[in-house]
């Protein structure tokens, strides 16, 4: 069991990456906090998997964020999982979908971590340790990839928003890292082939882009989340872990 005795919150944890990693760590042994904005998604985890409590919220929404902080348990690990995936160039964004990427890409993993903090630095004076995981992307300062502008930007702030939680606070206890993977096959994706002109080949060009010839599965993802929230990975901080299937070889 190797997050035995730890509390971890997963923010998206209703779909995709965020619900795989959810159930992942509690079958790990963690005291799993799930949120997520669709509470009928969310409402369906504890029974995939023990040791999972669910709350609903919006991760843009400040108010709610701090309200539940106040009356949660400190925080062993927080993965701030939320994202949204904007299609287009430069040219083709508009002041609502850039404003919108910011809030959910980025500005949501600030309030998160403002508001989750405080209290993962009481935990690390007990424990000697504490992790936060961002979610990032090989689309971002890592590589650049057409038609992703707001989402390679905004991936990017939130490689500069990790290294400098991590520098802040390394002589404290808190470790903070971000996970960025390749292709995977989730929900948002599948969303995205379907609203493509041409679904089958939106498909085969996404398959096509990873060296390993196959999209990523959310269990390709959990292991890595598990390291990265645990104790094992004690030495590791600031850092961006790719999971990307070669695509950055």
């Amino acid at each position: 069991m190797r997050l035995e005795g730890k509390t971890i919150l997963i923010s998206a944890a209703g779909q995709g990456i965020g619900r795989a990693s959810a159930i992942a760590c509690a079958r790990e042994g963690a005291k799993v906090i799930a949120v997520d904005i669709n509470d009928e998604t969310l409402a369906t985890l504890p029974a995939e998997a023990g040791g999972i409590e669910v709350h609903k919220l919006d991760v843009c929404d400040r108010a709610a964020i701090e309200a539940l902080a106040a009356k949660l348990p400190d925080l062993d690990g927080l993965f701030n999982c939320a994202g949204f995936v904007h299609n287009g160039t430069v040219l083709d964004i508009s002041e609502s979908d850039w404003a919108f990427s910011l809030e959910l890409n980025v500005t949501s993993m600030f309030r998160m971590t403002q508001a989750f903090l405080p209290g993962m630095l009481k935990q690390a004076d007990k424990t000697g340790t504490a992790a936060i995981l961002n979610m990032s992307s090989m689309a971002s300062s890592i590589k650049g990839f057409p038609m992703r502008a707001a989402y390679g930007t905004t991936k990017a702030a939130v490689i500069g928003l990790t290294k400098s939680i991590a520098a802040d606070f390394v002589g404290k206890g808190i470790r903070c890292n971000a996970l960025c993977p390749g292709t995977v096959d989730t929900p948002s994706l599948r969303g995205r082939i379907a609203s493509a002109p041409d679904p089958v080949e939106a498909e085969k060009n996404f398959i096509a882009r990873q060296p390993m010839g196959r999209l990523a599965t959310v269990d390709d993802m959990t292991p890595m989340v598990i390291y990265l929230l645990g104790d094992e990975s004690r030495y590791v901080s600031g850092q961006t872990l790719l999971v990307d299937g070669g695509v950055t070889i």
